[in-house]
């Protein structure tokens, strides 16, 4: 694995045990230690979608000053959201380059309280460059659809200067980095449901390449990664995180994601769907599949609809079993186009990120059964510690702020890749390749 990455020393880095039960740090994830970490890094990076914005940002472990300065009544207006966030200017402004280690941070708004979202920025300090305690505008990398949206007023508010970066560059440089870098990131999870202890780590350092990834949003994007600096958008589907959350919200009534979720580990998917028992009582042992195997989503409520209104027994589906039914239904549908796409590829290895999964086990469980399922335990499905956070933290990446060692350095032509239509791929609009033009 690399040792430096833009500046950032990544020798001895791991992710933080501990996570805060602080209400107000729910939408934080776990921050990535750089215990070795010299070089005074002052940027942060953003990821804009259409319903949540991911922020990455570096904090110094706080100086023995700034500590005890921090812990004065006086020396901030504003509570600190964690002890592990700055709580005042001088914890991020006045690093000098004696300080050793630091923290990456992970954070998320919903796209809507944008406001929320600056105020953070600007309670924190983030927006405010420094050399030599003299401030001066910072330019900030920002990735996703919002880039464009709300460039004006992010600008206005926090006097800084937006460099567009390209969302799926950002997104596999992220990837590829977390994969070689940083211990415990990446790991399988069994296909057993209830199983104990079910996530097993993937040891950094062996060579990831190729594989499949798999992004999560609104819709799905379907890439194979061919090496650190190639790779081709070969897929993509519609039916996504979007398509649960649209239709479970119409279904049941509930507006929050994390409610959603909550209510399909309180249901039984099997009293809305139709499964190969329903229709021949048993297994259907000649063609391989069991009685519990899914033949029909939803498929059972027009029979119990007819059942209760014609003959007065039954009762319709509770809204948890609904969601329960709705969540393995789209996950199914996505593990089987990964594996498709894996397969027609030659790949063994599909990581799966977005917020989406948000390492909610059910949907984890239930994606890694069905690609164990197609591919009769041939190809692993792969999960991630920080799979929300890839296009923020590969536009972090992207940035350049001074050096931690001498490296050489490659100029570049373009800020993001080169595309090549794949002409000869049936789906050449939903397929195109990048080059990425690595920054040494």
């Amino acid at each position: 694995s690399n040792e430096r990455h833009d500046g950032l020393n990544f020798i001895g880095a791991a992710i933080t045990d501990s996570v805060s039960q602080v209400p107000e740090e729910r939408d934080r994830a776990r921050s990535i230690i750089l215990p070795h970490q010299q070089a005074p890094i002052k940027h942060f990076s953003m990821d804009i979608g259409g319903t949540l914005v991911k922020i990455v940002y570096y904090a110094p472990h706080p100086t023995p000053e700034a500590s005890s300065s921090s812990s004065s009544p006086s020396s901030s207006t504003s509570p600190s959201p964690s002890s592990t966030t700055p709580s005042s200017s001088s914890t991020l402004e006045h690093t000098s380059t004696s300080t050793i280690g630091g923290k990456l941070h992970f954070i998320k708004f919903e796209t809507r309280n944008m406001d929320e979202c600056l105020k953070f920025i600007l309670t924190h300090h983030l927006h405010i460059g420094n050399n030599e305690l003299r401030p001066y505008k910072k330019t900030i990398n920002i990735t996703g659809g919002g880039a464009y949206k709300y460039a004006q007023l992010i600008e206005n508010t926090l006097g800084v200067t937006l460099h567009k970066e390209d969302e799926m560059v950002c997104l596999i440089e992220g990837l590829n980095f977390l994969l070689q870098n940083i211990p415990k990131e990446s790991f399988t999870y069994s296909p057993i449901p209830h199983f104990p202890d079910p996530k097993e780590f993937v040891p950094v350092g062996s060579n990831p390449f190729p594989y499949l990834h798999v992004q999560i949003g609104s819709g799905v994007s379907f890439l194979r990664v061919d090496s650190e600096t190639s790779f081709q958008r070969v897929n993509g589907s519609s039916l996504g995180g979007g398509t649960f959350w649209g239709l479970c919200s119409l279904l049941t009534g509930l507006k929050d994601f994390e409610q959603m979720l909550q209510l399909t580990a309180e249901g039984d998917s099997n009293q809305v769907d139709l499964v190969v028992g329903d229709i021949y009582g048993a297994d259907y042992s000649s063609i391989g599949l069991s009685a519990d195997v899914i033949a029909s989503s939803f498929g059972k409520i027009i029979y119990d609809r007819r059942r209760i209104e014609q003959d007065g027994e039954g009762e319709p589906a509770d809204p948890a079993s609904i969601a329960s039914a709705l969540l393995k239904m789209v996950c199914n549908n996505i593990a089987q186009i990964a594996y498709l796409n894996a397969m027609r590829f030659g790949l063994n290895r599909i990581y799966f990120g977005g917020f989406f999964i948000h390492d909610h086990p059910t949907s984890m469980q239930k994606i890694s059964y069905a690609v164990n399922f197609w591919s009769k335990g041939n190809t692993q499905a792969m999960f991630l510690r920080h799979e929300g956070y890839l296009g923020a933290l590969g536009a972090f990446l992207r940035q350049h702020p001074v050096p931690s060692s001498p490296a050489p350095v490659h100029q570049d032509k373009s800020p993001h890749g080169t595309y090549q239509a794949d002409q000869a791929s049936q789906d050449a609009p939903l397929s195109f390749e990048f080059k990425l033009d690595k920054k040494e």
